[in-house]
């Protein structure tokens, strides 16, 4: 059955953020889905994630059942980084789809853990993304969390929200990058000559990528970065804006490389966050993939710049 909550603001504030504080079980992202499907009334009346509150105002939030999930549970391997009672922490294989979506109905990560986990993850993601705090690319690999209960998913959506999480990529991009260190900030959003693509707009979301060069080679150069948001394909789409693609991207460059690599080769290498239950702080890191080492011990061969 569906649930009814009621509350009396208490303040002046956002309505969103407002049931977010006051109904700890709800993300402000779910909170403000509730509001789009109309599920959510101030004084009897819909209005808007921002309606800013009124004290004594009364807001009504229904809170539908949780759907059943259809999804299969399939014994697919996993590289597990770490695990415990809240959450596990995965190194994503390039090629995997995360979740299910329209051509990709299974073999994905969410089936894999759905069998590794007997049931037990978020359901703040939906019935087809249980768990999934965050996602990464199809052909971008390495480490991701999974949320095994509600409360988790929560507090680790609110450290990437707030930017606390600290997430570092390794990227090997096509040309020579004459700076050491260097931040990107131009805001991206969809294209608007292509819908299936990310592109910079100016009336995108901020969208800051930090980077430095770990190595150079003839063609090419190995970087380290850093992302303080986490939009769609962001480094894909800031690296290619200022010329540099990632190799093997086949959406943002041309994908052609002497390697033979198809899909762009980007690593998640590191997280470093706050553990939500016993609030130590905890570095994890993702070795990259084989087929990325045998890649950069080739260039090594090669004269380093």
């Amino acid at each position: 059955m569906e649930k009814i909550i009621n509350l009396v603001a208490k303040a002046n504030e956002r309505l969103d953020k407002y049931i977010a504080v006051n109904i700890p079980d709800l993300s402000r992202q779910m909170v403000q889905k509730l509001i789009e499907e109309e599920k959510v009334t101030v004084n009897q009346k819909n209005t808007k994630p921002s309606y800013q509150l009124q004290i004594g105002d009364n807001i009504s939030i229904t809170i539908p059942e949780p759907k059943q999930t259809t999804l299969k549970e399939q014994e697919i391997p996993l590289d597990i980084l770490y695990e415990d009672d809240d959450m596990i922490v995965i190194n994503k294989v390039k090629g995997m789809v995360v979740h299910p979506a329209a051509g990709n109905p299974d073999g994905t990560l969410v089936n894999a853990i759905m069998a590794h986990c007997k049931g037990h993850l978020s359901g703040i993601g939906g019935e087809l993304r249980p768990g999934i705090v965050h996602r990464l690319d199809k052909d971008t690999s390495g480490i991701l969390m999974i949320a095994k209960n509600d409360k988790t998913h929560i507090e680790l959506s609110n450290q990437i929200q707030s930017r606390k999480i600290i997430k570092k990529y390794i990227a090997l991009v096509r040309g020579i990058v004459p700076e050491n260190e260097a931040t990107i900030n131009m805001p991206i959003g969809r294209s608007t000559k292509d819908r299936k693509k990310m592109a910079v707009v100016k009336n995108g979301k901020e969208a800051v990528t930090h980077f430095k060069v770990l190595e150079r080679f003839e063609k090419y150069t190995l970087l380290e970065i850093k992302i303080d948001t986490g939009r769609t394909h962001q480094i894909r789409v800031h690296m290619a804006e200022i010329g540099y693609p990632v190799v093997g991207d086949m959406v943002y460059s041309n994908g052609k490389n002497e390697f033979d690599v198809e899909g762009q080769m980007l690593h998640a290498k590191s997280l470093e966050f706050v553990h939500p239950t016993t609030k130590q702080k905890k570095h994890i890191e993702a070795p990259l993939p084989q087929y990325f080492e045998e890649i950069l011990g080739q260039l090594r061969e090669k004269s380093i710049l």
